[in-house]
């Protein structure tokens, strides 16, 4: 049997992210921090000094994925957990991406409709 992890990271994309940060800032006490995308900012949204989750503008690498709050499950081959995903009635919604230089993700949705990012080391 596999051993199961809580999600890694957690992360909502939306079009107004400055409205949802403040929504957030407001409602659970988070602080914003700004990550440069490259012409505009998402936020690492952290408590006591430990970040917590994203919040990101529905632009730019994240174009296209659903305004939920997503999680960030580790795998062991992001390659053949795509390929079982789609295997099984799931569906690539986001094709793989880096994060950092030795980090990977996708956006996943299961048969159901729920969506996960599956995330492995390079």
């Amino acid at each position: 049997m596999q051993e199961t992890k809580p999600p890694l990271w957690i992360d909502l994309t939306v079009d107004r992210a400055e409205e949802i940060r403040d929504f957030y800032i407001n409602v659970a006490g988070w602080e914003a921090e700004p990550v440069d995308m490259g012409g505009y900012e998402d936020y690492a949204m952290n408590e006591d000094k430990e970040t917590l989750a994203g919040i990101c503008h529905a632009r730019g690498v994240n174009a296209g994925i659903p305004p939920v709050w997503i999680p960030y499950f580790q795998v062991k081959s992001l390659e053949k957990s795509l390929q079982s995903c789609v295997e099984r009635g799931g569906e690539v919604v986001c094709p793989v991406r880096s994060m950092g230089p030795d980090k990977s993700y996708a956006v996943i949705r299961d048969p159901s409709g729920a969506v996960c990012a599956i995330w492995a080391d390079q």
